[in-house]
C-alpha cells in the first residue's frame, strides 16, 4: 500500500472514499467496496502489468481499470489529525491509528491511503473548494463513495447530496451508501468505543467484522508475574490507542517474526490479558500484560497482535500478593474453558 501525507505524492487518478474510517468497522467497509478493483480480463490484467513497469510504482499492487482500462487507484482519504482533536485542541485517542488503519484497509484491497493534513486551511474550506482542490486538482478522482451522513467543508456545511452535485460537474460518479445496520442497531465507531469502555467485547467485535486488537512491542517491565508464576509480556502501544475498560481479557496472541529472530513461532496462542493501574503492587502508570498459556520463548523487542475474544473482570485490589495470585489463577482456568468451549 502506497501512504501519503502529501497530496503532491499521490497516485493519481483515483477512485476514493471519503471519511474518518476509526476502526474500519462494517459500515466503512460498505463506504470502501464500491471502490475497491473489479475483476478483469487477462488483457486487461496484462495492461495494467506493462504500465506498472513504466511508471514504477514503489509500493502498490495492480491498481484498479475504468471500462476504458485507465489506470485507477482505489484509494481512501481520510483526515489527520482527527478532526475532532484538531478543534478541540486535545488528543483523541483512536481505535485504528494510523499504521493500523493502513494494515486493514490493505487487507481489503485498498492500494492507497491518503492522510489529509487536518488543519486550518483545509478547514476553512467551502465544499465547493474541497471538491475543486482535493478531489479534481490533486487526488484526480473520476468516482468517490461517502457515506449517507458525510459532511465537509466550512463548518460542515457540505452533505453526501451536496458532494454528488458537485462533483458531478466534473465528471465524478459519487456513490452515496445507506447507514449500515445490524440488528436494527447502527454500526458506528462511537458504539465501538462505548461498547470497548463498558467490557462489551462481542458487541465491539461483532460491530468490527473482527476481533479488536492490540499491537505494540514487547518492553521489559517490573518482571513481577514471573515471581509469583506468571510471566508478562509488558506491551508497548502506541499513544493514541483506544484502550477498552480496564480489567483482565481473554485473548489470543500473534506476531511476525522479525529477520533477527525468525525461529520464533507464535499465532494465535491463547492467554490473558491485564490492562491496568495494578494497585496491588502500588502501580504508578498504566500498563498491559499478557499472559501465555504454556510460553517459554523469549518476546523481547517483538511486536505483538493481541485480538481481544472475552472480558473477564474488572481491574481490583488485592490485600496480597497470595491472593493475587489465587486470582490470576482463576482467571486462567476462565480464560482456558472459554478457549476450549468455542473449540468444540
Amino acid at each position: 500500500m502506497w501512504i501519503t501525507s502529501s497530496l503532491t505524492t499521490a497516485l493519481t487518478p483515483t477512485a476514493v472514499a471519503l471519511g474518518n474510517f476509526d476502526g474500519v468497522h462494517l459500515g466503512h467497509q460498505q463506504v470502501i467496496a464500491p471502490i475497491l478493483p473489479k475483476p478483469v480480463t487477462a488483457q486487461a490484467q496484462a495492461l495494467t502489468s506493462s504500465n506498472l513497469e513504466q511508471i514504477g510504482n514503489p509500493e502498490t499492487s495492480s491498481p484498479n481499470l475504468d471500462p476504458n482500462l485507465e489506470l485507477i487507484y482505489p484509494t481512501v482519504a481520510t483526515f489527520n489529525p482527527h478532526p475532532r482533536e484538531f478543534f478541540s485542541g486535545q488528543a483523541w485517542k483512536l481505535l485504528t491509528p494510523p499504521a493500523e488503519k493502513a494494515q486493514q484497509l490493505s487487507v481489503l484491497g485498498v492500494q492507497q491511503l491518503a492522510l489529509l493534513p487536518f488543519n486550518r486551511e483545509l478547514a476553512s474550506l467551502s465544499p465547493q473548494e474541497f471538491v475543486e482542490k482535493i478531489l479534481v486538482e490533486q487526488l484526480q478522482a473520476k468516482q468517490v463513495s461517502v457515506g449517507e451522513d458525510f459532511c465537509f467543508g466550512y463548518k460542515r456545511a457540505g452533505t453526501a447530496t451536496d458532494l454528488d452535485a458537485i462533483a458531478s460537474a466534473y465528471g465524478i460518479t459519487v456513490h452515496i451508501v445507506s447507514l449500515y445496520k445490524r440488528q436494527e442497531q447502527r454500526i458506528s465507531s462511537s458504539s465501538i468505543r462505548q461498547s470497548l469502555a463498558e467490557g462489551d467485547i462481542d458487541k465491539a467485535n461483532r460491530f468490527l467484522g473482527r476481533p479488536y486488537t492490540l499491537i505494540g512491542r514487547v518492553d521489559k517491565g517490573q518482571q513481577l508475574g514471573r515471581t509469583i508464576g506468571f510471566p508478562t509480556a509488558n506491551l508497548h502501544l502506541p499513544p493514541d490507542k483506544f484502550l477498552p475498560k480496564l480489567g483482565v481479557y481473554c485473548v489470543e496472541v500473534s506476531h511476525t517474526p522479525e529477520p533477527s529472530n525468525l525461529d520464533t513461532n507464535l499465532s494465535s496462542h491463547p492467554g490473558v490479558m491485564n490492562i491496568g493501574m495494578r494497585p496491588t503492587v502500588k502501580g504508578t502508570s498504566l500498563t498491559v500484560e499478557v499472559h501465555l498459556f504454556d510460553w517459554s520463548g523469549d518476546l523481547y523487542g517483538q511486536t505483538l497482535t493481541v485480538s481481544l475474544k472475552k472480558f473477564i473482570r474488572s481491574e481490583q485490589k488485592f490485600s496480597s500478593l497470595d491472593q493475587l495470585k489465587a486470582q490470576i489463577q482463576r482467571d486462567c482456568q476462565a480464560a482456558r474453558d472459554f478457549f476450549r468451549e468455542i473449540k468444540n
